[in-house]
């Protein structure tokens, strides 16, 4: 899978005025299908799914992937606080409302997936199914603390070199058969270049304001009745990082006990999170979206 621009750049407003942005691709000729809302994970924004929703719309899937408020183009938040799931979640329901949107399947890399969890309990007849990318509705303690220790924190990049290293540092634990051309495109999506020509990270350090708030009580609520409620009644798929911190194999077997319904899918050798263009990720994908409403 490659990168690819085929898509419309669209913007919708937040019930608080933000004007936020996002990533519309039309779906390929063939039956009406139910579009995919994609939502990306808590430092990156919608060019993530760069290496799959070209594959989605191929299937014939309108994609909309979002850059949530804070990241990307999207508008930065006047007051930092809003940064949390159930803000995001409405600012989705706004999309959807302005897009003209009654339905649609939630595919949620980390905090994309918590965001899909927390709408389905507001608003339960929005959500047909869902994909959730790493992420349950509880975290492990070891890869919250090595989100916590980066997010929103001051780095120092001079060049795109510079970029590139960060990026491979914060995530080749994850993604260990990266080579430098990948660090660098991973970098390219993951940065913006200033009026400088100095690459900076697309998104608002004061993302991290409510975790830092929260101290140890941060992104730690009890989400199971959201889970439950999500998979009970629509098709539900999870794709783990084999060797994910933040999605452990005793909250992935909680999940799958608590949903036997639920269809959940290992990722040799990848860690938190699966960019989702591993052969067995887009084959899981293809296989659910292809049974999908």
């Amino acid at each position: 899978m490659t990168e690819h621009t085929d898509f419309a750049e669209r913007r919708f407003t937040s019930a608080d005025g933000l004007s936020l942005f996002a990533r519309d691709r039309a779906g390929a000729d063939g039956p009406a299908r139910l579009p995919v809302i994609a939502i990306h994970g808590l430092t990156r924004n919608s060019a993530d799914f760069e290496g799959v929703a070209p594959s989605i719309a191929d299937l014939g899937r309108r994609v909309i992937s979002v850059d949530v408020r804070g990241r990307g183009q999207s508008d930065r938040a006047t007051d930092p606080m809003s940064y949390v799931p159930p803000v995001y979640a409405q600012d989705v329901l706004a999309l959807m409302d302005q897009a003209g949107i009654g339905r649609a399947i939630f595919l949620g890399t980390s905090m994309g997936g918590l965001i899909t969890m927390v709408l389905a309990a507001a608003a339960p007849d929005r959500v047909a199914a869902s994909i959730l990318n790493d992420i349950g509705p509880e975290v492990a303690p070891e890869g919250l603390a090595r989100i916590a220790a980066y997010a929103g924190q001051k780095v120092e990049i001079t060049s795109w070199d510079d970029a590139a290293a960060y990026a491979r540092r914060i995530n080749e634990g994850a993604l260990p058969h990266y080579d430098e051309a990948d660090w660098m495109a991973f970098a390219r999506r993951t940065f913006r270049e200033g009026p400088d020509g100095v690459p900076a990270l697309d998104y608002d350090p004061d993302i991290s304001a409510p975790i830092r708030a929260a101290g140890k009580d941060a992104l730690v609520p009890d989400l199971w009745p959201a889970f439950r409620n999500l998979a009970e009644g629509r098709p539900t798929l999870l794709i783990r990082g084999a060797t994910s911190d933040l999605l452990n194999p005793a909250i992935a077997e909680r999940m799958q006990a608590e949903a036997p319904d639920l269809t959940r899918v290992d990722i040799p050798a990848i860690g938190h999170a699966p960019m989702l263009d591993e052969p067995e990720a887009w084959a899981a994908i293809e296989r659910f979206l292809a049974e999908a409403p």
